[in-house]
């Protein structure tokens, strides 16, 4: 029972408002929020079954496209000859990425299995890290920074703000309207500074950062347009979940592209 974090106040409420959910299902009523969340019906420890799968889902995708973005740069293509370093740029940038989201994914399964007050500010702090991190990358990489003073100079503000922002979350007060405020802003940001770039380039992958671009926009959607679980599993945050699957491992195909795009081209200058 503990390691469950289950007591009698948590069983409670969860059988009291599904009772009271039959009741209101008997009288033709629409479900409603308890305790600020929908009535999702239990699996064993899992309080939302499909979202904790998903969010596993996601961890699973963005580790396979770690593991063959890793490989790519580090066995399949060449390395610089005096250094033995590969020739992409941003490859350890895309490491630390990679890092954050498993990271981010991984405590968004553990809080959609158990809600508790850790776990739910870890999942919030993780998903914050992860998307200040992504707006940061997607700067270095649209606008082509290799220099590393410059780097810190456009990481150092975004690096600050979001630090601030979890601070804040965790020891002040989490406040879940001002969150979703300043994650949408972030996202938004990153996704026209890519849709900008995948405009004006030539990139030979260009159509799958457009398609990764739209996915992504009409995704976020899902966040902003709430809706009770259908059958008391799958409501808009599970079916956000969903729709990140496939688009991650788009996303990944992208990065890879990129690596080796910018690998030839680096070792035509060279030649």
């Amino acid at each position: 029972m503990q390691w469950k974090q289950l007591n009698c106040r948590t069983d409670c409420r969860y059988f009291c408002m599904m009772r009271r959910e039959g009741e209101r299902q008997s009288l033709g009523l629409s479900p409603v929020k308890y305790h600020g969340k929908w009535p999702f019906l239990r699996v064993s420890v899992f309080q939302e079954p499909l979202s904790a799968a998903l969010s596993a889902g996601n961890l699973f995708m963005h580790f396979i496209g770690w593991l063959s973005f890793f490989l790519l740069v580090n066995y399949k293509l060449p390395l610089r000859p005096q250094t033995k370093r590969t020739y992409y740029e941003y490859t350890s940038l895309w490491y630390i990425y990679a890092i954050l989201s498993i990271n981010a994914w991984l405590w968004s399964s553990i809080f959609h299995t158990r809600d508790i007050d850790l776990t739910e500010k870890l999942d919030y702090s993780s998903a914050v890290a992860l998307l200040g991190y992504s707006l940061i990358l997607s700067l270095l990489r649209t606008f082509n920074v290799k220099d590393e003073a410059t780097r810190v100079m456009f990481a150092a503000p975004i690096l600050a703000f979001v630090t601030t922002h979890i601070l804040y979350l965790n020891f002040y007060e989490l406040d879940y309207g001002w969150n979703m405020k300043v994650c949408v802003v972030m996202a938004v940001v990153q996704l026209l500074t890519w849709a900008i770039w995948a405009g004006v380039t030539q990139h030979p992958s260009r159509l799958k950062l457009w398609t990764v671009i739209f996915g992504g926009a009409l995704a976020m959607l899902l966040e902003l347009y709430d809706f009770p679980p259908y059958m008391g599993y799958a409501d808009a945050h599970s079916l956000w979940h969903a729709s990140t699957i496939p688009l991650t491992y788009l996303w990944w195909s992208f990065i890879k592209d990129d690596a080796e795009f910018r690998t030839s081209t680096l070792m035509k200058k060279a030649k």
